[in-house]
C-alpha cells in the first residue's frame, strides 16, 4: 500500500516537474518574443526619426492649397485695410465737412436772426411812421375841410400857395387885419412882382384901393409877419409919409402910403400846405 502510494507521489512530482519546466519554456519564450518586438520598435523608430518621410505625389498638391489659401487671406487682409482706410478718410472727410457745413449754417442762422431784429425795428418804425402819417393824413383831413370852406366862402381865389380874400366893403387898417385874423388869415404880404401882377389882375378896376399887410414910421416898413421889407413896389414918388404911423395900400400895379385911419377896402392871404393843393387839384380838376 506504501509502495502504490509512494509511486503515485513519484508520478506526481515527475509530472509536476515536467509542468514546471514548460512553463519556464513558455515565460522564456515570451520574453524573447518581448524583447524581439521592443528591439523592433526601437528600431523603427529609430528609422522613422533619423530618415526623412517619404513623400507621397499628394503633397504638391496640398502644398499648393495651402498657398492658395495664405494668399486669399493676405489679398483679404488687403482689401480690408484699403476699405478701412477709406472709410476712415471719408469719416474725416464728411467730418470736416459737417464742421464747415455746421459753422456756416451759424453763420447764416445769426444772421437771420440779426436781420429779423433790424426787419422787427423796421416794422416798428414803420407803425410809428404809420401812426404819425395817419394823424396828419387826419390833420390835412381837417386842413382839407377848411380849404374847402374857404373855397366855398364868396371872394377867395387860389394863386400858388395861398388864398386870397379881395373884400367888397371898406375898413380902416387895423379892423381890415382884425377881419383876416379872424379867418386865419392876415392881411396880403407881396413876395415879388408876380403876385403884384395877380393883385392887379384881380382887381375890378384899376382905381381900387387895397390895405395890404405893410406898414411903418419913418421908414422903417415892416410886413404883418414882422419881417422887414426889403424892396417895395411904389408909385412915383411914394412913400411920402414922414414920421407918422403910415400903412400901406395897393393900386393895380404899385403902392401908396397912406393914413391907417382911412377906410379901404382890403385883401386877406392864407397860406396852404402842399398836401392841401394835391387835395385841391384832385377835388377840382
Amino acid at each position: 500500500m506504501s509502495a502504490s502510494v509512494n509511486d503515485s507521489r513519484d508520478k506526481s512530482s515527475i509530472m509536476d516537474g515536467e509542468e514546471k519546466e514548460e512553463r519556464i519554456v513558455d515565460i522564456y519564450i515570451t520574453a524573447e518574443a518581448v524583447r524581439d518586438i521592443k528591439h523592433k520598435k526601437q528600431t523603427e523608430e529609430s528609422k522613422t526619426t533619423t530618415q526623412p518621410p517619404e513623400r507621397t505625389g499628394s503633397e504638391p498638391v496640398r502644398n499648393r492649397s495651402h498657398r492658395s489659401v495664405l494668399v486669399c487671406l493676405v489679398v483679404l487682409c488687403v482689401l480690408l485695410l484699403t476699405a478701412v482706410i477709406v472709410l476712415c478718410v471719408l469719416i474725416n472727410t464728411n467730418n470736416h465737412q459737417f464742421h464747415i457745413n455746421n459753422k456756416n449754417i451759424t453763420e447764416e442762422r445769426d444772421k437771420l436772426l440779426t436781420n429779423n431784429t433790424k426787419l422787427t425795428e423796421e416794422r416798428d418804425e414803420l407803425r410809428l411812421n404809420n401812426n404819425n402819417i395817419s394823424m396828419e393824413c387826419e390833420q390835412l383831413r381837417q386842413e382839407k375841410n377848411k380849404l374847402w370852406e374857404f373855397l366855398q366862402l364868396d371872394g377867395w381865389k387860389y394863386y400858388e400857395s395861398s388864398l386870397y380874400y379881395f373884400s367888397s366893403e371898406e375898413k380902416n387898417w387895423t379892423e381890415s387885419r382884425r377881419f383876416c385874423t379872424q379867418r386865419e388869415a392876415d392881411l396880403i404880404i407881396i413876395n415879388n412882382i408876380e403876385e403884384q401882377y395877380f393883385v392887379g389882375n384881380t382887381s375890378v378896376s384899376s382905381r381900387q384901393r387895397f390895405w395890404i399887410g405893410l406898414s411903418g414910421v419913418a421908414n422903417t416898413w415892416k410886413w404883418v409877419d414882422n419881417s422887414t421889407m426889403t424892396s417895395g413896389i411904389w408909385e412915383k414918388d411914394e412913400p411920402n409919409g414922414g414920421a407918422n404911423p403910415i400903412c400901406v395900400e395897393t393900386l393895380k400895379s404899385a403902392w401908396n402910403d397912406h393914413d391907417c385911419s382911412q377906410n379901404r377896402k382890403w385883401i386877406c392871404e392864407r397860406n396852404i400846405s402842399i398836401e392841401l393843393l394835391n387835395w385841391k387839384h384832385t377835388y377840382i380838376h
